[in-house]
């Protein structure tokens, strides 16, 4: 019978599936929403079914508030040093080297002065990619720098604010200073009657929060925002108590009087510029 003279094995080939390359689409964070890339990047990195706001690098922000050609950046080439002579799984060296890459920054914030719809102001923006935006002895360098320079140009100064990681403990007591540093460089800018406007992102955080980034007389938030000091997994395990629904959010924050207003960040250009023309 034919059926018996057949070979055992029957050799069936099987045509690869296409893979589809990698980089085109990235998934929300608050939803968890598939959102094709270019999409997103004509958003402005919002998602555009849960409005999660995703991180951008310093330079992304800058570009997307200040008038295009304007910026004019300041103290560049400030790097750290390595004054604990840290190390561990990775040196501190090792560490910033690494992020330098990562982000083509030299350090965690970037400063200098520009124009939002022809207005001259003083900008500082902190990258959160960048040992999470974390204060060092260069950061806070760089904001009392950028404070004192509004202060003797006259100008008003906007810092956007993006850190999670607080002091940072590579530098020991000479990171926590920083937060005693900026904070009198910010209220001799208030004292000598100039302008600072703070915006807080996700994540706003720890000595950050507790210093410069709180001190703004108008304070801006973007929605969803996580902005505090520790974080609300810590504060229940040490309280031993469930936290509020949305705890430690821009919304909850706005709600209780800690900020003054949330932003969408498609919104944001037009909301400073509209501070700016009336507060200057």
């Amino acid at each position: 019978m034919p059926l018996f003279g057949k070979p055992k094995y029957t050799i069936v080939k099987i045509a690869k599936k296409r893979e589809m390359p990698g980089g085109l689409w990235t998934k929300c964070e608050g939803c968890g929403e598939i959102i094709y890339n270019k999409q997103l990047e004509t958003s402005l990195r919002v998602c555009p079914k849960c409005n999660y706001h995703f991180t951008l690098g310093a330079r992304e922000r800058i570009a997307l508030l200040l008038d295009e050609g304007t910026f004019k950046e300041h103290d560049k080439l400030l790097t750290s040093m390595d004054p604990l002579k840290f190390s561990g799984p990775k040196t501190y060296k090792d560490k910033i080297k690494k992020d330098q890459e990562l982000t083509g920054l030299i350090e965690a914030v970037v400063t200098g002065k520009g124009k939002i719809e022809n207005q001259d102001l003083i900008i500082a923006v902190t990258d959160s990619r960048f040992i999470m935006g974390s204060m060092g002895s260069v950061l806070g360098e760089k904001i009392t720098r950028a404070f004192e320079r509004a202060t003797e140009m006259e100008l008003p100064i906007i810092i956007i604010s993006g850190s999670g990681g607080g002091a940072r403990m590579y530098e020991g007591m000479f990171s926590l200073m920083q937060m005693a540093k900026t904070s009198a460089a910010a209220a001799r800018h208030h004292k000598a009657g100039h302008l600072f406007v703070s915006v807080l992102t996700n994540p706003t955080m720890a000595g950050v929060m507790a210093s410069f980034a709180s001190l703004g007389d108008i304070i801006i938030a973007e929605p969803k925002a996580l902005v505090g000091f520790t974080g609300p997994r810590v504060i229940e395990q040490t309280i031993r108590q469930k936290l509020p629904d949305g705890f430690q959010s821009s919304e909850f924050l706005l709600k209780h009087g800690l900020i003054d207003m949330i932003v969408h960040r498609k919104e944001l250009k037009v909301s400073l510029s509209a501070l700016l023309d009336y507060l200057t």
